[in-house]
């Protein structure tokens, strides 16, 4: 794990901080080619530049996001802003379904779009073709 998420998960209460270990874990294991860092105050996962998933301490437990998520017809997810992100909160690490989660990282790595160029685009969100071999 990155010192810097590491230390962003250390620094949760001890019950936020097994979930944000579990996730962590889940999404360097479903995405090990990502670049990971702590972006815009949350640890995120990013391929090719474009964000793809990520998580933030909030007060009534810890909001997973994906970049594309609405675009995955997924159980689970739930829409989050104006552009195409989705999300799912968990109170409790045990809240974590791992099979489901994996299925939800896939379509990640499957389904983007491009955030990475939205300032350029003004706003636009194109889609990203599949990458080779996924």
């Amino acid at each position: 794990m990155p010192p810097d998420i590491a230390a962003y998960n250390q620094g949760q209460a001890p019950d936020m901080e097994a979930i944000c270990d579990r996730l962590a874990a889940e999404i360097a294991r479903a995405l090990p080619e990502a670049e990971s860092k702590v972006w815009h105050g949350g640890p995120v996962w990013f391929l090719a530049g474009n964000p793809i998933a990520g998580y933030w301490v909030r007060k009534q437990g810890v909001q997973l996001l994906f970049w594309s998520g609405q675009s995955f017809d997924e159980p689970g997810l739930k829409s989050e802003g104006k552009f195409k992100a989705a999300e799912a909160h968990y109170a409790d690490a045990e809240q974590i379904d791992t099979a489901l989660l994996q299925r939800w990282l896939e379509k990640a790595r499957l389904i983007q779009w491009d955030y990475k160029n939205i300032v350029k685009r003004k706003g636009v969100l194109e889609r990203i073709d599949a990458p080779a071999g996924a």
